[in-house]
């Protein structure tokens, strides 16, 4: 199993339709842990951490995101993995 972390903001309609709890799911379905928080400007911020493999998984589940969500698009970037989370949580909430 490859560690692998990434940061991922999520543009589009995420904000009020449930999106966060979907990621917070999808993330723990999969074994990863990082977390997920509303940003002021509208998009929503990722931090995910673990299996390469399931972190592809994960990225196009976010892409699909729930059925009242329209996702435009995400911006990735590779992060070193700092191994601080233990499970997936929702901040600012």
């Amino acid at each position: 199993m490859k560690t692998a972390a990434r940061h991922v903001i999520v543009h589009g309609r995420v904000q009020g339709v449930g999106f966060r709890y979907f990621v917070r799911r999808a993330g723990a379905r999969l074994g990863l842990t990082g977390n997920v928080l509303n940003r002021s400007d509208g998009t929503v911020e990722i931090t995910v951490e673990g299996d390469e493999d399931a972190i592809v998984q994960f990225l196009g589940q976010v892409s699909e995101g729930p059925p009242s969500s329209r996702i435009e698009r995400l911006d990735t970037e590779e992060i070193t993995p700092s191994g601080s989370y233990r499970s997936f949580q929702i901040e600012g909430w």
